[in-house]
């Protein structure tokens, strides 16, 4: 199938360059679990496809006593969005065009780079109207009201992405892969 498209691509230009602009079409799936040696974040960064371009983790977060009481609320936002997402958006090499949460602390990430957040909603949230959601492959997300040039942006690059993606199945990927991380960091 692939040489088919192959051949296509050098014969008709306007199909090679749908590839292309979906080529570079990359989502990231980004999670922060919490663990005994404290919260560990993970980025996997994928093609339209869902295939696995790039994963990167951080070493385990632990906030200490004195610090949660003066973070009080705001504490897992900063350690999510600020302290843990960006320090992965900013260590990938393979550079997302959408990232794609789970957890509303990590919608914090938008407030400290480009690329857009958008959250994952439920099947029993699907209830929002639509200029707050958008649709993604199978599922709705939802964006950072304090970004709204970002609906625009995705729902023209939302196209890309077949109807019938499912968007959870990464996110549960980088879910797995660091608990994988977690139990060799326990062994060593």
């Amino acid at each position: 199938m692939d040489e088919t498209l192959s051949k296509t691509e050098t014969v008709d230009g306007v199909a090679m360059a749908a590839k292309t602009d979906q080529e570079r079409f990359h989502l990231g799936f980004l999670w922060v679990a919490e663990t005994n040696l404290g919260f560990v974040g993970g980025l996997l960064v994928t093609n339209h496809r869902g295939r696995p371009l790039e994963f990167q983790c951080t070493t385990p977060v632990k906030a200490n006593r004195t610090q949660e009481i003066l973070y009080g609320n705001s504490l897992k936002p900063f350690l999510f969005g600020e302290l843990i997402g960006k320090t992965l958006c900013e260590r990938i090499s393979v550079h997302p065009d959408l990232i794609i949460v789970q957890q509303d602390e990590l919608m914090e990430l938008r407030s400290h780079q480009k690329t857009p957040v958008v959250y994952l909603l439920p099947e029993d949230c699907r209830d929002l109207p639509d200029e707050d959601r958008v649709q993604i492959g199978n599922q709705s997300v939802r964006f950072n009201p304090e970004f709204p040039e970002d609906v625009d942006q995705i729902r023209e690059r939302a196209r890309l992405i077949s109807a019938d993606a499912d968007l959870e199945e990464p996110l549960d990927r980088v879910r797995e892969a660091l608990n994988e991380t977690v139990k060799v960091q326990t062994v060593a």
